[in-house]
């Protein structure tokens, strides 16, 4: 998936905006999905989860602990193996999600082990104080 200056139509430079895309889990449309390749799991939260109409006995137990910024120890809910699907070519990859109960602004998170699942390279502009015309 490659992007090009129309993409840019309403932004203003300078920025350091996270990447945010939407993505296709199984058949939901889910937007608001932080590309993080700092994460090393696949996270998918759990108003999310519910929303797609699953239930918490379709969660497998983990005792598996998840650590956010600062240090901060989230409960897992559960993980649930589900297909994720990206780019124009709709690449779709199955991903292990790890369902969080938090008060994230995003539906889900993508982290290594997505990003390495569906063969993607991140590149985010880095930020300057030039910016060309």
């Amino acid at each position: 998936m490659t992007f090009d200056d129309s993409d840019l139509e309403g932004f203003k430079f300078h920025h350091d905006d996270p990447l945010v895309i939407t993505s296709i889990i199984i058949n939901n449309p889910v937007k608001r999905v932080l590309v993080d390749n700092g994460a090393l799991v696949d996270i998918l939260l759990y108003g999310t989860f519910i929303r797609m109409g699953y239930n918490d006995s379709q969660l497998t137990p983990t005792d598996m602990p998840i650590y956010g910024f600062a240090g901060v120890k989230y409960p897992i809910e559960g993980i649930i193996k589900l297909p994720l699907t990206m780019g124009p070519r709709q690449s779709m990859q199955m991903l292990n999600f790890v369902v969080v109960k938090d008060g994230s602004i995003y539906n889900a998170i993508m982290g290594k082990t997505g990003i390495h699942a569906i063969k993607a390279v991140p590149i985010i502009l880095p930020y300057s104080d030039q910016v060309s015309n």
